[in-house]
């Protein structure tokens, strides 16, 4: 079924059979299932026409029924968040697409603000985001970084620390933060691309758009998130909510 076309649409990759921690979309995070707080901040962002949550599981459809929230199922077999939204895409369409991560409840609303600001300008087909990478997530593989060049277009994406700083020259690396915006267009021939080696080796889908000479603007952000991965990013996302 085809529903009213949108300019820009947020989809909320929600798969509740994550491996490292299962079920983690709806675990509580101070009196809130976390799939909540990524979503009251993306409904909360002004530039977003609507928002739908993208799911594997009817549990999770069943909690956005009794939110009043948008929803839809989508397969078991997407392999990646941009692949759900790819889904989505074919019966939602848009003009850009924005990936919001199910696992980020410190999203704010200047966060997909800042993601859509590169499509200000002409040719931009994919945006992501980057901040600032704390001492003690440069040699962190779950921390991705990235390399720009000055016009912001990203050159390489790493779970290693790049650049080195061979001089010490206190160089701060950019850490990525995994939102991503991309015209429908794009979004199509993303899901229709092989998987290259760099992505494959790296384990990072971004770098299937680098690989296939696709331009990825990264635009920076003062405001760091954690993603969910363990339940020691559970314990300390929850501690920071706890100060909201």
């Amino acid at each position: 079924m085809v529903h009213n076309t949108s300019g820009v649409l947020g989809v909320i990759p929600a798969r509740l059979a994550s491996t490292r921690l299962p079920r983690k979309v709806l675990r509580p995070i101070a009196g809130l299932p976390m799939i909540e707080w990524v979503y009251n901040a993306a409904k909360s962002c002004k530039q977003l026409d609507d928002v739908v949550i993208a799911t594997d599981s009817e549990e999770v459809l069943e909690l956005a029924k009794k939110r009043g929230w948008r929803a839809m199922l989508t397969s078991e077999s997407c392999a990646s968040g941009s692949d759900r939204v790819f889904e989505v895409s074919q019966s939602i369409p848009a003009k850009i697409y924005v990936n919001i991560q199910g696992d980020e409840p410190l999203l704010r609303p200047e966060h997909i603000d800042a993601l859509l600001r590169p499509f200000q300008r002409e040719g931009v087909r994919v945006s992501t985001l980057a901040t600032p990478c704390k001492p003690d997530e440069i040699h962190n593989p779950n921390a991705v970084k990235v390399v720009t060049a000055p016009d912001g277009r990203a050159l390489y994406f790493s779970r290693s620390a790049i650049p080195y700083d061979r001089d010490n020259s206190g160089l701060i690396c950019k850490k990525h933060l995994g939102l991503y915006a991309y015209r429908r267009d794009t979004l199509e021939l993303f899901a229709k691309l092989p998987h290259g080696l760099l992505e494959q080796t790296e384990r990072l889908e971004q770098l299937r758009f680098l690989e296939n000479g696709i331009d990825v603007f990264v635009e920076e952000t003062p405001h760091n998130t954690i993603g969910v991965d363990t339940e020691e990013d559970l314990a300390a996302v929850e501690a920071l909510l706890l100060l909201w």
